[in-house]
């Protein structure tokens, strides 16, 4: 299905909130049938999840008869077709372009998907500052990890080596690695003072072996 640009003067094109909640009804109605799910089962989904969407809403909704779509019976449809609500707004893979916003082109729906998500800022717009910062914070805590596990196999090896040169080749090898933890922890500390700074609230840390757990109000000591 692709979505085309609209044009003022067709009398016959959808509005962009139309195409909209067709694409979110015709890609939950497509995984629904996916997961061999009637609109009853899916109903039934949406209650035990806390937040009932009955099975003629559900299905005015795929028909095209439902005047609306709130946000929240969305993120609940997507967790009961076990899926992101953004897979159920802009479907990759499924959906070959779409229009984004009102009176503009129809672009690739990955591209779109990716400016929804902040992956990309879009035209004349900064990446939100809080939303790099955690971005970095999450890939600095995945090298980290990644470095602290890779030193602990080399002090393994280092310990079970059969002669002098493995040991040596083992020794040689956690000493780089535990470089590169502490970089990483030197920049994760960087980025969480960063974010105070900016009046957020950094996100918690995951165990690690040299803080067991890390505790966000003694991070300064942990590092």
């Amino acid at each position: 299905m692709t979505q085309h640009y609209v044009d003022d003067e067709a009398d016959n094109v959808p509005e962009w909130v139309d195409q909209v909640m067709a694409t979110v009804a015709k890609e939950v109605r497509r995984r629904r049938k996916e997961l061999g799910m009637s609109a009853q089962n899916l109903a039934d989904a949406c209650e035990e999840i806390g937040h009932p969407i009955p099975r003629n809403v559900i299905a005015n909704m795929e028909s095209g008869r439902r005047a609306s779509l709130p946000l929240v019976d969305v993120m609940v449809l997507a967790e009961a077709l076990h899926t992101n609500p953004i897979c159920l707004i802009y479907p990759v893979g499924y959906v070959e372009e779409i229009q984004k916003l009102p009176l503009r082109h129809s672009e690739q729906t990955w591209s779109a998907m990716r400016w929804f998500t902040g992956a990309e800022s879009g035209e004349s717009l900064a990446l939100n500052l809080m939303l790099r910062l955690f971005r970095q914070h999450e890939s600095e805590q995945r090298a980290l990890h990644a470095a602290e596990s890779s030193e602990q196999d080399e002090a393994w090896k280092a310990k079970s080596a059969g002669d002098a040169t493995q040991r040596e080749e083992a020794l040689s090898a956690q000493a780089f690695y535990a470089e590169r933890a502490a970089l990483a922890k030197q920049r994760l500390r960087h980025i969480r003072t960063a974010i105070r700074e900016e009046g957020g609230t950094p996100p918690m840390l995951l165990p690690s072996r040299f803080a067991d757990p890390f505790d966000n109000n003694h991070l300064e000591e942990d590092f």
